[in-house]
Formats: structure tokens, C-alpha cells, sequence
């Protein structure tokens, strides 16, 4: 019997597996594309995130900023195909914060931004003079109209508000002592499970085939890929293919090391919990609200004596780092509220599963967004147990992805999208599409090829570079 045949095969079913696939099969034509994963498609990282999506991103460089640009145009494109069938809307994201000094980052930052190509900056000061804001409107999914329609300029770009009565108008829950708001625009959330389901069903339609395996063994001999060994359930397979495609999310460097290839990649472990709103503090109609500012938690005299006679929790008595996030979930009638803080960023290579996530992450993430929101005190008494998940972010130093070739003919990689693989798949997968079928890609997709840290130039900007740029 001849060994079975792939023209690609693609280890990993996550939403950058499929999306690869997806692009090959259905928007190329390719036949001859199979995907491999382990696991049940979607469910080790791809869902593990705030399912956010925007076009608001640092540099150094624009490449981010137009490969997200690229990327959401697609899935709107995807969303109208689909008649949204992941739920895509345009609810925006809210950065906050009580401090002088971060007012003011937030302008640097935002005019920047906005030369890179992510649409302008409109800026509220509080004086008669200043312009109106155009108008927000809030869905639980975006209608075909409003996916058919985006005005330049106005449906992209960011407001910077530094009113602070404007802004506890609008969010009147918020701490008293917020000072300014920046609201990008042209950012909001999907289902991240329902997007990949639609791309793997019209991938299936398309031929792509699946296998349940994990890749044990790549042959290259002669400096090219050859075959690929597949532990199944019922024994190894070995796949003579033409093109192997790395887009093993968390198993990803372990994946390069059967190609003998060190891909410079980290995993960290974060964590989401969903809280259930029964008092109806929040209102359904918010965009992505983050605290940006460090916060200190406030303990009670009795919580306070007791982290002191505990040294593995001394750190709760400490000032934690800024970029506590919430937002609401589900459709119409739902009081479900996700709330994330990565507090803690802890490195655990290689990933274990299932990831050991602090026990107490859904007490600490309440106790800063009561900070953030003072009326959600009560639910420190009176919460519901709340659902909480997780799952690794593969993440280069910088926290840019990697996309393209590698050393060896025939092997592709597609990976380290970090927490933001569900709004950058779409254009990282068309990047990847083009790159082996030998088409050109835009000139920005050469920031994301392995090859960048062979040129002195960039590896001297890394020394410099903010690890966090990005994340949030």
C-alpha cells in the first residue's frame, strides 16, 4: 500500500491552522491540503483570549498596523459572506486612566498610532472650540449594512478624551478620579469558536482533509521536507507531502525542533474569568474598557493580616501592573461579564496541560475592577462562582508573529500570534498563501519573516525593545 499523500500539511488546528487552510483550499483552489492536530479544532488556544479585535497598534514601523488593517478587512468580508455567523461587531475599545502622566502618553502614543496608517486622532479637551465626536453605536453583531459601510475617518482612527466630565457622563460608573480616554475605533469582538467553525466547514467542502494525530518526526533529507510522521490511534502514519506549514500555536518551537530549527518564541500562560452581572452595574452596550494605570488592591484590615503571615501571597499587598480589561459576553439578555489581568506573565516552556491557573485569578481580577468600577464591590460578598479559562500566548520577544519560509525547503511557518491571533489570522494566512504559491506579498510582510534576526540592525532595536508593545 502507498504511503497516504498531501501537497500541504499543516500541523495544528487552531484558528491560524485554519485559516491557512482555508486560504489554500477555498480563496486558492489548492487541492491536497490536510490539517493535523491532536486536539479537537480551536480548543487549545484559539478561545482562550477576549475574542477582541483592532487595527490600533506601536510601532517601531507600520507593519502591524497594516497587517491588522489587512486582516479585519477580510473578516468583515468574512462576516458579510457568512451573514455574520461569528457575531463581528464594531463596539470599539476604551483605554483609562487617572494619571497626569499617562493623559499624556496617551496622546504621544495616539498621534503616532496614527501616522502609522490607523486613522486619525480627534482629541476633546473640554473647551468650546472643540468638535463633536462623531456618533457610537453599539450592536451585538454588525448588521450587513454597517459591515457594507465604514467611513474613513470616522469609523477609524481614535477619540482621546481629556474631559474628565465627559467622560463620567457616558461612563458614569467608572472611579471618580478618571482624568482622560482614548477610544479606538475600529476595534470590537467576534466568537472566535464560530469564526473558525465556518472556515473549516467551507475548507472541508473544499477537500481539506483532518487527521487526529501529533507529528513525531519530519524527514528532511537533503536539506528539503519529505515526510511526516503521524502518531494516531491507530499507529503511525507516514505522509509524503511537498509542503509542511508549522502553525502549532503553544507547540510551536517543539514542532521547529523536528525541522532542527530554534524558533525564538516564549509561552505565556494567561487566563480569562466570566463573572455573571446580576445587579446590572455594567451597561451591555460598552466597548473594551482597560485600566491602564498599576493598581493596589484594597484589603480589608483582616484580608491584610493574613497575606502577611502567608509569603506566597505577599505580592497581593503589592502594586499590580496596569492593563486590566473586561467586557461584556453573550447576546441580548445575557449578564455574563469577561474579565482579564495579566498580572502575572509566568514563561512555562515547554506548555502543560492542562495549564495550572492561579487559584486565585477570579478574586484578584474582581478586586481591580473594582477599582475600576466601585459599584461591582458587592460581588465581592455576593459573587456567583465565576467560569474561568486559559491557555498559552506563543510570543516572540518583540511580539510580532512569525510568518514565511524557514531554513529548510518546503517548510513554512505560521505562528507566535500571541494574544491577537484571532484578529491578525485572516491576514496572516493570506501573507503565508502568497508566500508558497510564489505570489508577492505586501512589502510589510517581510517584518514578520525568521530572517529578521539575522540582520544586525533589528537585533540591536530588540535591546531596546517594550516586550509589551501590543499586547493590549
Amino acid at each position: 500500500m502507498s504511503p497516504p499523500q498531501a501537497e500541504i500539511l499543516i500541523c495544528g488546528a487552531g484558528i491560524a491552522g485554519i485559516s491557512a487552510a482555508y486560504h489554500l483550499a477555498v480563496r486558492r483552489g489548492i487541492d491536497g491540503v490536510v490539517l493535523v492536530d491532536e486536539a479537537p479544532p480551536l480548543t487549545v488556544t484559539s478561545d482562550k483570549s477576549t475574542e477582541c479585535y483592532r487595527n490600533w497598534w506601536p510601532g517601531p514601523g507600520e507593519a502591524m498596523v497594516r497587517l491588522m488593517s489587512r486582516s479585519i478587512d477580510l473578516t468583515e468580508e468574512l462576516a458579510l459572506t457568512s451573514g455574520n455567523a461569528f457575531a463581528l461587531n464594531r463596539n470599539g475599545y476604551a483605554y483609562f486612566t487617572a494619571r497626569p502622566e499617562t493623559a499624556r502618553a496617551f496622546e504621544e502614543q495616539g498621534r503616532e498610532i496614527s501616522r502609522l496608517g490607523a486613522g486619525p486622532l480627534r482629541v476633546v479637551r473640554g473647551e468650546a472650540s472643540d468638535p463633536e465626536l462623531p456618533p457610537v453605536s453599539w450592536s451585538e453583531r454588525a448588521s450587513e449594512e454597517e459591515l457594507r459601510h465604514r467611513e474613513p475617518g470616522v469609523t477609524d482612527g481614535a477619540d482621546l478624551v481629556l474631559d474628565p466630565g465627559w467622560i463620567r457622563q457616558r461612563f458614569p460608573f467608572l472611579a471618580d478620579d478618571v482624568m482622560a480616554m482614548l477610544r479606538p475605533r475600529r476595534c470590537g469582538w467576534l466568537s472566535a469558536q464560530q469564526l473558525g467553525m465556518w472556515l473549516l466547514e467551507r475548507a472541508r467542502e473544499r477537500g481539506v482533509r483532518e487527521v487526529r494525530g501529533r507529528v513525531t518526526a519530519v524527514d528532511t533529507t537533503g536539506g528539503r521536507v519529505r515526510s511526516v510522521d503521524v502518531a494516531t490511534p491507530g499507529g503511525t502514519e507516514r505522509w509524503e507531502v511537498t509542503h509542511f506549514v508549522n502553525a502549532a500555536g503553544p507547540g510551536l518551537a517543539q514542532v521547529g525542533e523536528l525541522l532542527g530549527i530554534d524558533l525564538p518564541v516564549v509561552n505565556e500562560l494567561h487566563a480569562k474569568a466570566t463573572f455573571t452581572d446580576s445587579l446590572q452595574v455594567l451597561p451591555r452596550e460598552l466597548p473594551l474598557m482597560v485600566w491602564n494605570d498599576p493598581i493596589r488592591l484594597s484589603w480589608s484590615a483582616e484580608e491584610l493580616a493574613l497575606l502577611e503571615e502567608d509569603r506566597d501571597l505577599s505580592w497581593l499587598r503589592e502594586e499590580l501592573p496596569g492593563g486590566l480589561h473586561f467586557r461584556p459576553e453573550g447576546g441580548h439578555g445575557s449578564q455574563a461579564v469577561l474579565g482579564l489581568w495579566a498580572y502575572h506573565t509566568d514563561t512555562i516552556d515547554p506548555p502543560r496541560f492542562p495549564p495550572a491557573i492561579d487559584p486565585l485569578y477570579a478574586q484578584v481580577v474582581l478586586e481591580g475592577m473594582v477599582r475600576m468600577v466601585p459599584a461591582m464591590a458587592p460581588y465581592k460578598e455576593r459573587v456567583r462562582e465565576p467560569w474561568v479559562d486559559g491557555g498559552y500566548y506563543c510570543k516572540t520577544r518583540e511580539n510580532r508573529p512569525l510568518i514565511g519560509p524557514l531554513p529548510v525547503e518546503g517548510a513554512w511557518v505560521l505562528g507566535a500570534l500571541s494574544g491577537y491571533g484571532i484578529m491578525a489570522s485572516q491576514g496572516a494566512a493570506e501573507i503565508l498563501t502568497a508566500q508558497l504559491t510564489g505570489e508577492t506579498p505586501p512589502p510589510w510582510a517581510d517584518a514578520f519573516l525568521l530572517e529578521r534576526y539575522e540582520d544586525p540592525g533589528y537585533r540591536k532595536m530588540l535591546e531596546d525593545w517594550d516586550a509589551g508593545a501590543g499586547e493590549l
